[in-house]
């Protein structure tokens, strides 16, 4: 099974799109932070098409980090798909070790990947040919201005030739921010799967979606708007709202 097969079984079965960020801000790779994780997957599980673990935060803890992370992703079950967000951008036998690390070694699904350095940087991750990569098209932050839309001197925007390479691979789909996903933007972005970050605490706008036509799977991101909780709020509820205005903004 490819992990596009993966996915959309698993927004098939749940009727959702929503993709639960683990972004968690842990001070301490113990077992009070493997208890938190585990318990926000149980809760959010109902409503999760997806989760996206973000290395960094568990990189950052050093070699605990990176097994909390490992033993984080045995509470997902197998049928949920799994993108580590590792944004690698690398080449030859570099970028087969940071393909080894996360397909083999953490076993995920598919990655995110940033393609700047050409085409050699996406081959080791394609020679796993039943898994998925995002690369990065128009990011969310307000950077995307400095370099992926910039303009050509055939009319294009850098990002279209990002979003070009997709098309070499089944397996390849983008990423794009809803802050910076106008129509425009859109427009020019082919029918691949998308992942799309910048709900929820970075202010994205739901309607930048609506009416969009879309067939691929598209995966929309919620991590501090989830992981965030007030006052007699959970988990759970948290990531039932988010799932629900994501399902009203794609109806």
């Amino acid at each position: 099974m490819t992990f596009r097969d993966k996915l959309e079984q698993r927004i098939a079965a749940t009727g959702s799109n929503l993709c639960v960020g683990l972004d968690l801000r842990v001070t301490q790779a113990d077992d009070a932070s493997l208890a938190l994780i585990q318990k926000i997957i149980e809760e959010t599980l109902p409503y999760a098409a997806a989760y996206k673990p973000n290395s960094a935060y568990f990189e950052a803890l050093g070699w605990r980090g990176v097994k909390l992370l490992a033993d984080a992703l045995k509470a997902i079950p197998s049928d949920v798909p799994i993108v580590l967000d590792v944004k690698r951008g690398d080449i030859g036998e570099t970028q087969g070790y940071y393909a080894k690390a996360a397909y083999d070694e953490l076993g995920v699904d598919a990655v995110t990947l940033n393609p700047y350095m050409g085409r050699d940087t996406l081959e080791p991750f394609l020679k796993y040919a039943d898994k998925g990569i995002y690369l990065l098209g128009v990011t969310s932050n307000p950077g995307a201005a400095d370099i992926e839309l910039q303009p050509l001197a055939d009319g294009r925007q850098v990002f279209e030739i990002v979003a070009g390479m997709t098309q070499a691979s089944p397996q390849m789909g983008l990423v794009i921010g809803l802050t910076n996903a106008a129509s425009d933007v859109l427009s020019k972005t082919p029918d691949v799967p998308l992942l799309i970050p910048g709900l929820g605490a970075q202010g994205g706008d739901l309607q930048a979606l609506k009416g969009t036509g879309r067939k691929a799977p598209l995966l929309v991101n919620v991590s501090r708007g989830i992981l965030t909780l007030e006052a007699g709020s959970t988990y759970a509820d948290k990531a039932r709202h988010w799932m629900s205005a994501i399902q009203a903004a794609l109806a």
